[in-house]
């Protein structure tokens, strides 16, 4: 166990690293003028003296390796920096949004658990029935609909017809549903699909025979074991497509108006606000690390066979 954490620690150290340069570098070559955009805020003419002057105050003058070193030692201290356009800290403003992104990434996440389990276990316990007939069409049509267009069909059903949920932003609990309905629909279909067909490999398993013989019940078989011994790939794939959800979560909140982080950071690139950009991908790609390698340390707990050829290798 030590000597995993150590690894994974010289493991965060490079990361840090090589993640904070390619993303400095990213947006600084990006195409556009940050210092035009701050300067036009209000809409007002500017002179090429105070387009000259900002740029010289915020070091874009300097060549990119030296403004990488004064932002990774800024970064070092957790300071981000400032927004271009707003002034206020890159930090207070991700921490503030970060919330709504949560509740839509748990919600999402609720509705994903309550569609896939059952539809892919029952799929997998019924192997050819209709029930495997709905689930694999289910499947299949939530593969095909973009999650921007069942967004606006549920936005003009649920808001708009019928008036049930609010269509827009953010004011409690309720606002959030529409939105992870969407989002967690839209997850949904890989799992369904991952899940049943891992279930039937762990149901043609030997040791599912040896627990049938023993005499222990099919409820028993299934949870206890079948489905357990199913998990790790699900899981595995959940740590995988982490980053398409935070991409999903991005498009879904610019529709909805949802006021989080992925609706900052798209204002944020209409505006060069760099800044909020970098800070956006630091703080998703640290996320992103940290649930892949607690997927790894489950991967552990739920694959014994892992387990014991690390201690014999040990």
């Amino acid at each position: 166990m030590l000597q995993i954490l150590g690894r994974r620690l010289i493991e965060v150290m490079i990361f840090l690293l090589v993640i904070t340069f390619i993303s400095f570098l990213f947006v600084r070559l990006a195409p556009g003028d940050p210092v035009l955009s701050i300067l036009r805020v209000d809409d007002v003419s500017v002179t090429n003296e105070q387009v000259e002057a900002l740029r010289e105050e915020l070091g874009f003058n300097d060549p990119l390796l030296v403004q990488y070193g004064r932002w990774f030692a800024d970064f070092v201290k957790l300071d981000f920096g400032n927004s271009y356009i707003t002034n206020q800290p890159v930090m207070e403003m991700i921490l503030s949004g970060l919330p709504a992104t949560i509740e839509l990434t748990i919600g999402s996440l609720i509705v994903m658990l309550s569609v896939a389990i059952p539809l892919g276990s029952l799929g997998a316990l019924y192997r050819g029935s209709w029930i495997d007939q709905i689930s694999r069409g289910v499947s299949l049509l939530g593969a095909a609909i973009p999650s921007f267009w069942l967004a606006l069909i549920f936005i003009d059903l649920f808001a708009v017809r019928w008036g049930i949920l609010p269509p827009m932003g953010r004011d409690g609990l309720i606002s959030a549903v529409l939105p992870s309905i969407t989002l967690g629909l839209a997850i949904t279909s890989v799992y369904v699909r991952l899940l049943r067909s891992s279930l039937l490999d762990s149901l043609s398993n030997e040791f599912i025979r040896a627990a049938r013989s023993r005499g222990l019940s099919e409820m028993r078989i299934f949870f206890a074991h079948a489905f357990r011994y199913s998990l790790p790939p699900v899981i595995t794939v959940f740590g995988v497509s982490l980053g398409s959800l935070i991409g999903g979560v991005v498009v879904i909140e610019v529709i909805f108006a949802y006021p989080g982080i992925g609706k900052m950071v798209v204002d944020s690139i209409r505006s060069r606000d760099y800044p909020v950009i970098q800070g956006y991908i630091l703080i998703m790609a640290i996320i992103v690390f940290l649930v892949n390698s607690a997927v790894d340390l489950s991967y552990r707990y739920l694959n014994p066979e892992l387990r014991l050829r690390e201690r014999k290798n040990s």
